[in-house]
């Protein structure tokens, strides 16, 4: 017992759950070094299997997957290549951060009233960055990717040590930040640059969507090391994209003339075949009423003929009341009977009318106690079961 015990204990692919074993399938292979350790003679590094995880969270498991599914891209500067290039990058004072609570209701304005003067962005932390300014931020964005860069370059195709999964999250981590900082701080070009395009048929919220991802793109490929302005850099690429975009809206317009309809998407053939039933009932029950198939009397052909307005048949001796739907007691006003009669005598004549028409058309009942049955939204009856 204590044998099978400490044999469990030893086993860790029997302690693990069924969500940690597809969390080590699905994730990043990372090789874990142990410290090194000391022998009587010499001293050496020993490393465990690739099999071993790194033990983060499933979230940097997946993120870390993301960043090293394809080489991190970068654009290369002379000082990246220096032993303490890092210290000397980074070395620099930090720049404040811009304050962008201004972008959300100046959007709104934009979009609400397109044609009335809006107000321009006014922030107390609004930050107007010089081309000094700009080459720091840029170096260090660059220098971030090009650290990861490295990481993927001298790990190759074998699994990435502890030290090496750490830094690379860390490195991609600054990048972002420098990344985000960098785009947030040049927002107003995207606004200034829509403004001076004309293009009627784009919409504007779209427009600045294009623009935006204009902005981060400049903001990858942007080689501070030629000694330019980022703007002048990123209006040229925003403006491209607005033209790029409204030439594709144009062509979608000229291929699909029409504007979307949600009424097309909805066939109406149901209720199309069903008014054309009803019409054709409607017609093969008027002409068993007037050629007398059902063997009516004359009282129930003159009930049938009033109380549904049955004209131009020859029923009704009065022309002035053939084409009136009149109720029970003015037809038993008409006839000299009480509404009850007039009623009864309904029922039969009706019943008759029913019996000459299934005679006539045998799949007719069943046509319509399934259409009844699918207005009211039941299963249809089984009359053969009868």
């Amino acid at each position: 017992m204590r044998d099978t015990i400490t044999s469990t204990r030893t086993n860790p692919n029997q302690s693990e759950s069924p969500l940690m074993r597809a969390r080590k399938r699905h994730g990043v292979a990372v090789r874990e070094r142990k410290a090194e350790r000391a022998t009587g003679r010499a001293t050496r590094s020993v490393a465990i299997e690739p099999k071993a995880l790194l033990p983060l969270t499933h979230s940097e498991e997946k993120l870390l997957k993301a960043i090293l599914a394809e080489p991190m891209d970068y654009i290369d500067h002379p000082e990246y290549h220096l032993e303490d290039a890092g210290e000397r990058i980074y070395g620099a004072a930090e720049i404040m951060r811009p304050d962008v609570t201004w972008y959300r209701p100046l959007m709104d304005d934009f979009i609400a009233a397109r044609n009335r003067t809006v107000r321009t962005p006014k922030s107390q932390s609004s930050v107007l960055l010089t081309g000094a300014q700009e080459r720091v931020l840029f170096m260090k964005y660059n220098f971030a990717r090009f650290s990861v860069s490295e990481i993927q370059k001298r790990a190759g195709t074998r699994a990435l040590t502890l030290a090496e999964a750490r830094d690379v999250l860390r490195w991609h981590g600054i990048a972002t930040r420098y990344r985000e900082q960098l785009a947030e701080t040049n927002l107003a070009l995207v606004l200034a640059m829509a403004k001076r395009v004309r293009i009627s048929e784009v919409d504007f919220a779209d427009l600045i969507s294009e623009g935006n991802m204009a902005l981060m793109r400049s903001v990858d490929k942007f080689d501070c090391g030629r000694g330019f302005k980022f703007s002048t850099y990123a209006c040229r690429a925003i403006l491209k994209a607005f033209s790029r975009h409204g030439i594709k809206v144009s062509t979608h317009r000229k291929r699909f003339g029409s504007e979307y309809d949600p009424t097309f998407e909805k066939s109406n053939h149901l209720e199309t075949v069903r008014a054309t039933h009803e019409r054709e009932c409607a017609d093969e029950v008027r002409h068993i009423v007037v050629a007398n198939k059902a063997d009516l009397s004359e009282i129930e052909l003159q009930v049938i003929a009033h109380r549904f307005g049955v004209s131009g048949s020859g029923l009704v001796a009065e022309p002035d009341i053939t084409s009136a739907n009149l109720t029970l007691e003015q037809v038993g006003q008409v006839i000299g009977v009480t509404k009850e009669r007039v009623r009864q005598i309904q029922n039969k004549a009706l019943e008759k009318i029913r019996a000459a028409l299934a005679d006539a058309n045998p799949n007719s009942s069943r046509e319509m106690a399934d259409d009844i049955a699918a207005r009211e939204g039941r299963r249809p009856v089984d009359l053969s079961a009868n």
